[in-house]
């Protein structure tokens, strides 16, 4: 993982060589396992303006995973693990907009 962006940005590699812009919202440790939680970073057209709401681009819930002793990201396959942590997710956002 590169922050090159500074604070809450990352900057990844996908499997096909596309670099991915991400900014990180929270990280949770679920059934033993760390996710980590982001949106797409939005970048500006050349006006300043922001940039079209995408229905596409959504909540990314990814698992921190250990390859040749290297921490590393991976996407969760498993649809009921996907939706598991995404629920814990939406808990602990919630509750910290009631704080």
């Amino acid at each position: 993982m590169s922050d090159e962006y500074g604070g809450n940005f990352v900057s990844l590699t996908d499997e096909d060589g596309n670099e991915i812009e991400l900014e990180h919202l929270d990280t949770i440790e679920y059934n033993g396992a760390v996710y980590m939680a982001f949106f797409p970073a939005e970048e500006a057209d050349e006006e300043g303006q922001p940039p079209e709401e995408d229905e596409e681009a959504g909540l990314i819930i990814l698992k921190v995973v250990e390859i040749d002793g290297e921490e590393q990201l991976a996407t969760l396959d498993d649809e009921e693990e996907l939706e598991a942590v995404y629920q814990q997710f939406m808990e602990a956002l919630f509750a910290e907009e009631e704080e």
